[in-house]
């Protein structure tokens, strides 16, 4: 099984169905399990780390009109200047992301959001403001629904026992437990589901699992730990 696949998909699957979005994996066969996501918020959709398919606007078309494609992770550029260009939207970008807008084509538009994306009511939290790992989880407080990009993943390299989230094994010793508290015990921070870039997301009990990856992050260590730190480019 190839850790990543870069020709073009042929066949998506479907994951992380809700009223208000869907994820896809573009190549199911990857061991990495790159997830991409649409939100909806007021008949427009908006595209996090997206992965190009076959199919793809067929499905994003259940959900409206593709407004903008995030870009939440620095590495998680992925598909995501294809498919703006294709809808003729922007890629929008965190305002202290810096050196990702230069590395997309450059006829790319880009948009930039600070604490909100765009109108959306979507906030945006920073996970990660480093120089090799900037990344930021959108929150949707209406909706119920977090995301975190990277930072914590539920495909093989990210899990171990019964987890149902687990820490970015390069995380593992030094995981995000202050960034993400807020929404560990913050009683105003309330959601039914966490999306991340890395496999299907969490639709039940979703902040117990977001507790457990943090507490047991150093405790326990995926089984392909050693192997996937050796292998491991952010995706």
């Amino acid at each position: 099984m190839a850790l990543r696949v870069d020709d073009r998909a042929t066949g998506l699957r479907e994951i992380d169905r809700f009223e208000n979005g869907v994820g896809w994996i573009a190549h199911p066969e990857e061991t990495m399990q790159r997830a991409s996501h649409a939100l909806e918020v007021d008949g427009e959709v908006w595209l996090v780390d997206p992965v190009d398919a076959d199919g793809l606007d067929d499905l994003l078309a259940e959900f409206g009109e593709v407004a903008g494609v995030v870009v939440a992770f620095a590495n998680h550029k992925r598909d995501a200047a294809a498919i703006a260009a294709r809808h003729s939207v922007p890629v929008y970008l965190p305002d202290w992301f810096d050196g990702v807008a230069e590395e997309l084509p450059d006829d790319t538009p880009i948009a930039r959001f600070g604490a909100e994306l765009s109108d959306t009511g979507l906030e945006a939290h920073v996970v990660k403001n480093g120089r090799l790992w900037k990344e930021v989880a959108l929150y949707d407080p209406d909706r119920g629904t977090l995301l975190i990009p990277e930072s914590v993943g539920a495909n093989e390299y990210f899990l171990t026992g019964d987890e149902r989230l687990g820490v970015h094994p390069a995380r593992r010793a030094f995981p995000p437990r202050e960034a993400l508290e807020r929404f560990v015990s913050g009683p105003d921070l309330d959601f039914d589901r966490i999306l991340v870039g890395h496999g299907p997301g969490v639709q039940t009990d979703a902040r117990a699992a977001l507790r457990d990856a943090l507490e047991g992050s150093r405790s326990r260590m995926p089984r392909l730990y050693a192997e996937a730190l050796w292998m491991f480019r952010p995706f």
